[in-house]
């Protein structure tokens, strides 16, 4: 039987496996967060959206299917730019409120056709931590003791 996914008041059905279903935590308009990784390399490569039914059809598709807020419609990565996102590992945050789906990227992963959306914007590089963390300790730094 079908579950049903609530956004806005709009229930879209799904097939999603009802076990998987019940353990999601989704926002108020029916969404959990997916994070998309690089597989191979660890680098996160985007943020998309994912009710049921597009984690339903990532899961048995091998491509990354989300939920568009903005078109309020289905998307899956590749279908129009080319650059698409095969799926190697789907995985549930421990509070089961975000999805990490490990991919094999072809091309970009941003809509700006840079390969990762968090490469332009850095608000803070490692680098700049210095006196921070655990090398710090013994230093008058916060959590030093001194």
């Amino acid at each position: 039987m079908a579950s049903m996914t609530s956004t806005t008041g709009s229930p879209r059905p799904s097939s999603l496996d009802p076990e998987i279903a019940a353990r999601l935590k989704r926002s108020a308009d029916g969404l959990v967060p997916a994070i998309a990784q690089q597989y191979d390399t660890g680098e996160v490569l985007m943020l998309g959206w994912m009710d049921d039914e597009a984690l339903h059809r990532t899961l048995t598709t091998g491509r990354c299917t989300y939920w568009s807020r903005s078109r309020r419609e289905y998307w899956v990565k590749g279908d129009t730019s080319g650059h698409f996102q095969w799926v190697k590992s789907v995985a549930l945050d421990c509070d089961a409120d975000t999805l990490l789906v490990k991919v094999d990227q072809v091309g970009a992963a941003c809509h700006t056709g840079a390969r990762t959306c968090f490469d332009a914007d850095v608000l803070l590089k490692d680098a700049d931590l210095r006196g921070a963390g655990p090398e710090a300790a013994g230093s008058g730094a916060p959590g030093s003791g001194q």
